[in-house]
């Protein structure tokens, strides 16, 4: 007897039944996640509260501000290096143009002083020759002569010649003829001569005529004299010898 009447409890017959539905667990998954996440909200504020009250979160600003403050001094020393840094790179190729500037002024300066060095020479030279057409007796100053030849060797071995072909008359004819070199010296003990490889030179002048040249000695030789020959034609009109 006792059995049936457990047995009336325990099934659908029994005198107190509650029916209860049965809740989806994806529903069951987001309830669980809204009371979590309304209980770490809660704790969240809690904490900063706590912070609040006990005056970390007033320190945390404060230093906050003082490092945006910083950082707004380091931003204006950083414009200033800046500025100051151009001002320098300015400075500097200022500097240096100058410098290339006057570079370039001493070269100029330099290239003006060889010439007018050259000019104050080739002046002096001129007036060596007409200083010697000054000097000419009077009977040879009717006639075409060579004047003023003069040679010499140059620190390089080198000898360099240098004549003035005159003809002193009062509305001279054009001159047409030649000029030939001839050097002589001394080889080994043995008299030795050379025509100039560049003779004849051609002449063609009314009054004056300047001609220079160069000769390069051949090893051994000891040049003594140097001839030089006018021609007109094949016929020599006038010769001048200069001595080293």
């Amino acid at each position: 007897m006792k059995l049936k009447l457990l047995l009336r409890r325990l099934t659908v017959s029994a005198p107190r039944m509650a029916v209860r539905s049965t809740l989806p667990w994806p529903l069951r998954w987001i309830a669980i996640a809204l009371v979590a996440g309304f209980c770490a909200a809660l704790a969240l504020w809690a904490f900063e509260l706590g912070k609040e009250l006990a005056g970390l979160d007033h320190d945390i600003k404060a230093e906050l501000q003082e490092a945006r403050t910083a950082v707004q001094d380091l931003k204006v020393q950083l414009e200033q290096i800046t500025l100051e840094r151009d001002k320098s790179r300015e400075v500097a190729n200022t500097a240096e143009t100058l410098v290339t500037a006057e570079k370039v002024a001493r070269a100029r300066l330099a290239e003006i002083n060889q010439q007018l060095t050259e000019d104050v020479q080739r002046l002096r030279d001129d007036l060596g020759f007409f200083e010697q057409l000054v000097t000419v007796p009077a009977k040879a100053a009717s006639t075409l002569s060579i004047r003023g030849l003069q040679a010499r060797v140059d620190d390089k071995g080198v000898l360099q010649w240098q004549a003035m072909i005159v003809q002193a008359a009062k509305n001279p004819v054009a001159f047409e003829g030649a000029l030939e070199l001839v050097f002589s010296g001394v080889r080994n003990g043995q008299v030795w001569s050379q025509v100039d490889s560049q003779s004849p030179r051609r002449l063609s002048f009314k009054q004056y005529a300047r001609i220079n040249g160069k000769f390069a000695i051949p090893t051994g030789v000891k040049i003594k004299t140097v001839l030089a020959r006018l021609r007109e034609g094949q016929k020599v009109i006038a010769t001048e010898t200069a001595n080293l």
